[in-house]
């Protein structure tokens, strides 16, 4: 699928769900809208822009409204908090639902703004998008 194409909203919660293994595209969704909302508070100007343009539609809003964050959160803070905003959910699970989420948006986004977006993150964050950098 080619980077510059605004992933359909089915087709983005489709992946989710299969790389979770999620029961239901529901569950996918409520991780989507999370993990979005945390990245959208760490990321800025027209990286988070770019990437929005690359989201489906509802998913684009969430990254573009982020939750507030004082300061960046390293990946292993970002999964805590992750399970914190999802009910009934443990570092665990949460880790996991950070990895479906964020490998999506890897591959929506494009190897060249996946480097841009990496630049914005704390160190450790390749790990989170499934796309280990050399150090």
């Amino acid at each position: 699928m080619a980077a510059d194409v605004t992933l359909r909203w089915e087709v983005f919660l489709d992946q989710v769900k299969e790389r979770g293994e999620y029961d239901s595209r529901q569950e996918a969704e409520r991780a989507a809208r999370v993990v979005l909302a945390l990245l959208g508070a760490h990321l800025v100007g027209q990286v988070r822009a770019q990437l929005a343009a690359r989201l489906p539609e509802d998913l684009a809003v969430i990254l573009l409204n982020p939750l507030q964050s004082a300061e960046p959160l390293t990946p292993e803070r970002f999964v805590r908090a992750t399970a914190a905003w999802i009910e009934e959910t443990t570092e665990q699970t949460a880790a996991w639902d950070v990895s479906a989420v964020l490998s999506t948006v890897a591959d929506a986004a494009g190897d060249n703004l996946l480097q841009q977006i990496l630049l914005q993150l704390p160190t450790g964050y390749d790990l989170l998008f499934g796309r280990p950098q050399p150090t």
